[in-house]
């Protein structure tokens, strides 16, 4: 937990937080959670040696294209993901009061 508080009080720092879009708090959160968990398991190298195999044949940059839109896909994916696993986790806990 120290690690995260400090990962997320650093990020605070670098980047100053706008509050009044209620989206940068758990922006922030998001961030601080995927540097201290990174979520490079078996299953997602797998998929991304098959991505390669995939695209053999193609050229470097042609190659580097599709993966940074699929590396920005999967970013948003996963930080939807948080963001809203937090919200239902917040209404949830409303919900139980």
């Amino acid at each position: 937990m120290d690690n995260f508080y400090g990962v997320l009080k650093n990020c605070i720092a670098d980047h100053q937080p706008n509050f009044g879009d209620g989206e940068s708090v758990l922006t922030l959160l998001y961030e601080a959670y995927s540097e201290c968990n990174r979520l490079d398991d078996d299953q997602i190298k797998a998929d991304f040696e098959e991505l390669y195999r995939c695209m053999n044949g193609m050229t470097l940059k042609e190659m580097d294209r599709v993966i940074y839109t699929v590396c920005t896909l999967c970013r948003h994916h996963e930080k939807t993901g948080f963001i809203e696993g937090i919200r239902i986790g917040m209404r949830l806990s409303d919900e139980l009061k």
